[in-house]
């Protein structure tokens, strides 16, 4: 029988789809299930969004240029002037969603073996993009105990090698919620710049900062122009997951001259969906403040609930719409299947990301599950009930 390549084999799970066939087998039982797993937000796209679409009299769908269409890219440039960023549209490429934008960046930095430095827990799929771009992770572990705040600049410097390529960071951070400071960005610009590194940021949820905080991008930092990479997407912003509209952003003429030789092999990025990503672009500010609002309810209703669970830890997120949760079992991939196998509360039960899946070093992690607050805040404290209920009757 022909071989598997090693590569495919040891492309990871998604720890937030694998559990589905469960989930599947459980809705054909009967039950109902409280979806925590996936970040794919309830709220409504824009409808400024839909109806560019849906009024659009295009008769051939034809290609966009490999860069994305230049009134997209120089309307995505207009949008950043509004957040202190001051890049042109040449400076953008635009992509398949966030995840195209990050495999360019690797692409275009790294070769076979060389290292990234990731403070983990991290977004899952960034183990999958380096196991495809033949990289290694390195993981700088930050913990719940602090909230998981930047681990100590010297850890960082412990870990260089010189296949050390980059410092990556989600901002606010998936799983975590986790929203850097500006003296935590600066302390990362200057390692940076020590050790000649580039530092990547996935900013696909900067309009997400609650309680008075702001979000600070790596590109309003000076001095970091030839280091600073961008990740940017519409899917979480204005809820169009489905759009797969991503950018990679960098005043780097190097790096974007060689993303876009990757962006040319793949030809464009889809033609609808960036007409539907620029008229998102027109979306109000109040859209945003609605959002924020409901989604600081979500998060205080939330950890409101889970602190009512005898031996449950849980790190607060200032961004985003992600926490971890540490649970009182020995194994959160068992106590998830579980869930969906044999248990419900009334005929409902709840789908959760197990943890492990977030960390790239074994056996971290395994008693933790990623809540993603996408539902209502009905639904939430149903679903964290159900945990609660749950865990009184789950053996390890």
């Amino acid at each position: 029988m022909p071989k598997i390549s090693n590569k495919g084999q040891l492309m990871p799970q998604s720890p937030i789809r694998k559990l589905v066939p469960y989930a599947e087998q459980a809705v054909k039982n009967g039950k109902q299930i409280y979806y925590l797993n996936i970040g794919q937000p309830d709220i409504k796209t824009p409808e400024i969004a839909l109806k560019a679409v849906k009024e659009n009299t295009l008769e051939v769908l034809a290609y966009s240029r490999s860069e994305g269409s230049e009134t997209y890219r120089n309307k995505i440039a207009a949008y950043y002037s509004k957040k202190d960023i001051n890049v042109t549209h040449n400076d953008i490429i635009v992509t398949t969603g966030g995840s195209e934008a990050l495999l360019f960046a690797f692409g275009s930095i790294m070769d076979t073996d060389d290292e990234i430095i990731i403070p983990e827990p991290f977004y899952a799929n960034y183990n999958g993009f380096s196991t495809a771009s033949g990289i290694n992770i390195v993981p700088v572990i930050s913990k719940i105990e602090n909230n998981f705040a930047l681990p100590p600049i010297e850890e960082f410097e412990k870990l260089i090698t010189p296949k050390t390529k980059a410092i990556l960071i989600c901002n606010p951070g998936n799983p975590t919620g986790y929203l850097y400071s500006v003296d935590e960005i600066k302390k990362l610009a200057a390692i940076v710049k020590k050790h000649d590194l580039f530092l990547i940021a996935d900013e696909v949820y900067r309009e997400f900062a609650y309680d008075g905080h702001t979000h600070y991008s790596i590109m309003q930092e000076a001095g970091l122009e030839e280091h600073a990479i961008m990740i940017d997407s519409v899917s979480k912003r204005y809820s169009m997951c489905g759009a797969r509209i991503g950018c990679i952003v960098s005043k780097n003429k190097a790096v974007i001259q060689t993303a876009l030789k990757f962006a040319q092999a793949r030809l464009s990025p889809p033609t609808f969906a960036q007409i539907a990503s620029e008229a998102a672009l027109e979306t109000p500010q109040s859209y945003f403040d609605d959002v924020i609002k409901e989604y600081v309810e979500r998060r205080n209703i939330l950890m409101a609930e889970l602190k009512k669970i005898d031996g449950v830890k849980v790190a607060e997120p200032k961004g985003a719409f992600y926490c971890i949760v540490e649970l009182p079992v020995k194994n959160s991939d068992d106590f998830a299947q579980w869930l969906l196998e044999h248990f419900d509360l009334n005929g409902e039960t709840v789908m959760v990301a197990p943890a492990a899946g977030f960390y790239s070093t074994p056996g971290v992690g395994l008693n933790q599950i990623r809540i993603a607050y996408v539902l209502k805040k009905e639904s939430l404290i149903k679903a964290v009930n159900i945990i609660k209920q749950a865990l009184k009757v789950y053996k390890d």
